[in-house]
C-alpha cells in the first residue's frame, strides 16, 4: 500500500485560497460543510492543507458554492488542485489569486524563516512606508492601479512587516546588493528614511541584513532575486517573481541550488554588523 502523501506547500496555498474565498463570501466552515454535505473537520483540514480533494468534482462543487464563476479564476484553482496532487518540481502562477490575495503571502505568514536576495529594490519586509509609496506610485499608471488600491497595498505591507518581524519573531535574513540602495526611489528624504528603517530592523534579534558592495571584486552575486521560505512541517520552497507571475520550486535539487547561492553570498558579503556603517557611508555620499 502506497504511503499517504503529506502536506505540500501547494496544498497549503490552495487551502488558504479556499479559506480566503469562503471568508470573502461571509461564510463559516460550518455553513460550507452543511451546504455541501461534508463534515466540518473535512472543511477545516482542507483549508489547512492537511488533506487533498482527490475528486475534481468536489472542487467544482466548492467553487460553485463560493461563487467563483470567472473561467480564468476557476482554471487557476483547478491547476493548483491538480499540481498539489503531484510532486511539484516547480509551479508558476499569476501573482494574485481569485480572492485578491497574492499566493506568496499566504505561505509567508506561516513561515518560520525567510532568506531573501534582492538586486533591484529593497526587499518588501524591509521597506518603510514612504519608500513603498514611492515605489508603488511610480508603477501605478503602468499597472493600472487606483490610488485606493496602492494605499491598501501599502497598509497591508506595513501590517505584514510589523506582524512577522516584531510580533511573531520570524527569522529573517536578507542580502541586498548596493545597487538596491543607490537606485533612487522617491526623494532624497525617502532614501534617508529607508536607510534608517533598514538600520532599525537590523537591530532586531531575529533580523540580519547584509549588503554586497558595488565594487566587491570576485564576490558572487546571483543573477535574479529569490526568496527561500522555511515552512514548519514542510520542506523549504523557493519563490521568484516575473512580471505577472510567480514561480516556486520545491524539488530538493532546485531548492538546494538556491540555498547554496544564498550561502555563498552570505559568506562573501560583509557581515550584518557592518550594515549600519555601510548605510551611513552611502547616505553621506548620496543623500545629504
Amino acid at each position: 500500500m502506497a504511503a499517504r502523501q503529506g502536506p505540500t506547500y501547494l496544498r497549503v496555498a490552495l487551502g488558504k485560497e479556499l479559506q480566503a474565498l469562503r471568508k470573502r463570501k461571509g461564510e463559516t466552515a460550518e455553513s460550507v460543510s452543511v451546504a455541501l454535505g461534508w463534515s466540518r473537520p473535512r472543511v477545516s483540514r482542507l483549508e489547512a492543507g492537511e488533506i487533498p480533494l482527490p475528486k475534481l468534482e468536489d472542487l467544482h462543487k466548492l467553487l460553485d458554492h463560493l461563487g467563483v464563476i470567472e473561467p480564468d479564476d476557476r482554471a487557476t484553482l483547478v491547476r493548483m488542485h491538480k499540481d498539489s496532487l503531484n510532486k511539484e518540481p516547480f509551479t508558476s502562477y499569476r501573482n494574485v489569486l481569485p480572492s485578491g490575495m497574492p499566493m506568496y503571502l499566504g505561505l509567508e505568514r506561516d513561515a518560520k524563516g525567510i532568506r531573501g536576495y534582492e538586486n533591484l529594490t529593497v526587499h518588501g519586509l524591509l521597506q518603510c512606508e514612504s519608500y513603498a509609496r514611492a515605489l508603488m506610485g511610480s508603477a501605478k499608471v503602468v499597472e493600472e492601479r487606483t490610488t485606493d488600491a496602492v494605499e491598501t497595498s501599502i497598509r497591508l505591507r506595513m501590517e505584514r512587516k510589523d506582524q512577522l518581524l516584531e510580533k511573531s519573531g520570524l527569522e529573517l535574513h536578507i542580502i541586498l546588493t548596493e545597487n538596491t540602495l543607490t537606485r533612487q526611489i522617491g526623494s532624497s528624504e525617502v532614501m534617508r528614511e529607508q536607510y534608517a528603517e533598514i538600520e532599525r530592523l537590523a537591530m532586531l534579534d531575529n533580523v540580519d541584513v547584509q549588503i554586497i558592495p558595488e565594487l566587491g571584486e570576485g564576490m558572487y552575486r546571483a543573477a535574479f532575486n529569490f526568496t527561500i521560505l522555511d515552512l514548519p512541517g514542510l520542506e523549504s520552497v523557493v519563490q521568484s517573481d516575473s512580471h505577472r507571475a510567480m514561480t516556486m520550486w520545491s524539488k530538493p535539487s532546485d531548492v538546494g541550488q538556491y540555498q547554496r547561492q544564498f550561502q555563498a553570498m552570505a559568506k562573501a558579503a560583509p557581515g550584518p554588523s557592518a550594515t549600519p556603517q555601510i548605510l551611513h557611508n552611502l547616505e553621506k555620499k548620496l543623500w545629504k
